[in-house]
């Protein structure tokens, strides 16, 4: 049996999910002034993604790399939901 599928499903998965709550952390602490740093990180890894040999690997950072440059996107609905008081505003100290 090949397991290639189901792991890179699994991480997929778990990836997703873990960007879900860096994008609302990221939005509450610094608003949207980082999203250059996910283009960065997006480009970088799906760059890196067409260097890797290994499929898993190689799949799993062009998957890394497009939840990055989606995530920008969400971060900037992120301050949207914000404001219409569907997720906590930082407040100012």
């Amino acid at each position: 049996m090949y397991f290639t599928g189901i792991i890179i499903a699994a991480c997929t998965f778990a990836i997703i999910g873990i960007f879900h709550p860096v994008v609302i952390k990221t939005e509450y602490h610094f608003g949207t002034k980082p999203w250059w740093l996910f283009l960065l990180a997006g480009i970088g890894c799906v760059g890196a993604s067409l260097c890797v040999e290994e499929v898993i690997a190689s799949t799993l950072l062009g998957v890394t790399g497009a939840c990055f440059l989606w995530s920008i996107g969400e971060l900037f609905e992120q301050r949207k939901r914000v404001e219409k008081g569907w997720f906590p505003k930082k407040k100012k100290a």
